[in-house]
């Protein structure tokens, strides 16, 4: 099987990046975590599974992960959050991707736990995530958030869900959607992309009709309901927070 150096992100992770360690076991050849000033267990739990503890900045989620990307001393890399974990049916996947790669990229679905419950519909699934690749062939952007990868190839799928288990209280995470948005707005302004009132106004409500309907978001009961009303108040929060900065810069 070609050797596969698994890199994770974290910042005050101890609770949550455990499992997301012993659920690549079989497949990492390496465990590379990228640190950005925790201050909890995290260094410890890391270290006490023989994962190679890495203490940095913090550049922005794109820069952070690529980082963890040039750490690996393999080409082949997957690249997971602390609360992320792979399920038995996607490790059974990539370790059989593995043996006789066909792609140099591969993408699966993530699974959201949201308010108690793995969504399975509307914006929450399958969320396809292409995190397992040769680094010589694709590299994460530069975004600060909202991140993805870049891939120079074809991308194969592979069956099983990369399973995102966080535990955050709404609270929370009303919290970090309103750190991200504030980026997002930011972001959009300096590559001189346009807002109207027209877009802050209708954006969140076509995308309303597109999960909740049209991606069935519906039979995920109440928790999908409301993650996808957050997701349309992100959406008009960042377009808000676009009219302001530019209003603001204006005068």
């Amino acid at each position: 099987m070609n050797p596969v150096s698994v890199v994770i992100i974290t910042k005050n992770a101890g609770s949550v990046v455990g499992a997301c360690i012993d659920s690549v076991r079989g497949l990492a050849d390496e465990v590379v975590v990228l640190d950005s000033g925790s201050n909890d267990v995290t260094r410890e739990v890391c270290e006490s599974r023989g994962a190679r503890f890495v203490e940095t900045d913090w550049p922005g989620f794109g820069p952070q992960k690529q980082r963890a990307v040039q750490a690996a001393r393999n080409d082949w890399v997957l690249c997971l959050d602390a609360d992320e974990r792979l399920s038995p049916a996607l490790l059974d996947s990539m370790r059989k991707a593995m043996a006789q790669p066909a792609f140099a990229a591969y993408r699966f679905a993530r699974s959201n736990r949201f308010m108690g419950r793995y969504l399975k519909f509307g914006e929450g699934y399958p969320d396809w995530s292409l995190r397992l690749f040769d680094r010589r062939f694709a590299h994460w952007s530069d975004d600060v958030v909202h991140e993805k990868v870049l891939c120079s190839v074809p991308v194969g799928t592979l069956a099983g869900d990369l399973l995102h288990d966080s535990a955050e209280t709404l609270a929370s995470y009303m919290t970090k959607q309103n750190r991200y948005t504030s980026l997002a707005a930011s972001a959009a302004l300096i590559e001189g992309r346009r807002v109207s009132v027209a877009r802050l106004l209708l954006s969140p409500l076509v995308r309303f009709v597109k999960f909740y309907f049209l991606r069935a978001g519906f039979r995920d009961g109440l928790p999908g309901l409301v993650h996808i009303l957050l997701g349309c108040f992100n959406s008009f929060a960042k377009y808000a927070k676009m009219l302001e900065q530019r209003r603001t810069g204006d005068q």
